[in-house]
């Protein structure tokens, strides 16, 4: 719990845990604002359906916790998570995400959230998250290992960590997308952008990488744990 000494010396006190939610899915959104509501020690003082609103909502109340999902549309939560650490070190950043790829959540907690929890995840998960966050702890849901999660960011910090590899937030999203073999439409629909832009971010995201050819950033995704080997033919 987090507590705080009582006015006037009576005792202790539950002290309220202020908390932001930002999911572009307002069925998603309500539904974990009644099930955090539910909690004593915990408080919604702000909603938004989309990233820039995020930014300028912790930046006007200050909130202990912001409850981010990882992908929206405009900007997404690693960039979201980026600006709000630039500034804020008041706010603790729980990811809310559908993805449990490794590489996610180290960019995730790379950029600065302090803990991942993952959407299938109980209510309680995402209470023990907030809870942990509030004194300083880390938190990550169940499924995922903490150790492997630290060897993980060990091992990849050439990739993910080299400055000589400077994508952006966007082509680090296209990256993924096109290596989990979704096509320039799909990803433009999930990322609500247009397709000729998803093609703009995957020449520049290429270019990057050194790459010419599908067949090698699906070499490239593999080789540096972007995506699972058991999912792709080894004929790539």
């Amino acid at each position: 719990m987090y507590y705080s000494q009582a006015a006037g010396g009576k005792g202790e006190e539950k002290r309220m845990i202020n908390v932001i939610l930002a999911d572009d899915h307002n069925i998603v959104r309500q539904g974990i604002k009644a099930l955090l509501e539910a909690e004593e020690d915990i408080r919604i003082v702000g909603e938004t359906d989309n990233g820039l609103g995020a930014v300028e909502m912790v930046g006007r109340l200050q909130p202990d916790v912001l409850v981010l999902d990882l992908m929206m549309g405009g900007v997404n939560g690693l960039e979201v998570t980026r600006r709000v650490r630039g500034y804020s070190g008041k706010t603790g950043i729980v990811i809310l995400s559908m993805y449990g790829d490794e590489s996610y959540v180290v960019e995730a907690l790379r950029r600065g959230a302090k803990a991942y929890v993952l959407k299938d995840s109980t209510a309680d998960d995402l209470v023990s998250a907030i809870r942990s966050v509030v004194v300083g702890k880390r938190y990550l849901s169940s499924a995922l290992s903490e150790q492997a999660i630290n060897a993980y960011m060990k091992k990849t910090q050439a990739v993910m960590g080299d400055t000589s590899v400077d994508l952006t937030n966007r082509e680090w999203e296209v990256l993924h997308l096109v290596a989990q073999d979704h096509t320039n439409a799909e990803i433009a629909h999930r990322l609500g952008i247009a397709e000729h832009t998803v093609k703009i971010h995957r020449h520049s995201m290429m270019r990057k990488l050194g790459l010419s050819s599908h067949n090698q950033l699906i070499r490239y995704a593999i080789k540096h744990k972007i995506i699972n080997l058991d999912n792709h033919d080894d004929s790539v």
